[in-house]
């Protein structure tokens, strides 16, 4: 399995595990709806940035994200950082 579908499967079970919408994260990352669908579908190559932000939103590893390993390696609280702010729940 590649990479990209690799990373949106993982990114996707992250979501449904906090029960949001796919609308809620493409809030999230300011982005449409469609894109973020082609994120989870694996059609697309995320740039390090959005990368960063969903390890984080998650408190995971990047690598964890990559399927580079199968370790979450929990990310300790207050080194999130999310480009609008928030709770995705909340903006919704």
């Amino acid at each position: 399995m590649d990479i990209q579908k690799k990373m949106g499967q993982r990114i996707k079970g992250l979501r449904k595990e906090r029960e949001l919408r796919q609308k809620d994260m493409s809030t999230l990352l300011d982005m449409t709806l469609r894109n973020y669908q082609r994120i989870e579908h694996g059609e697309i190559n995320l740039p390090a940035s959005t990368l960063c932000i969903l390890a984080d939103y998650f408190g995971v590893s990047a690598d964890y994200l990559l399927g580079r390993s199968d370790e979450r390696l929990e990310i300790p609280e207050g080194t999130v950082y999310r480009k609008k702010g928030g709770n995705p729940k909340e903006m919704a």
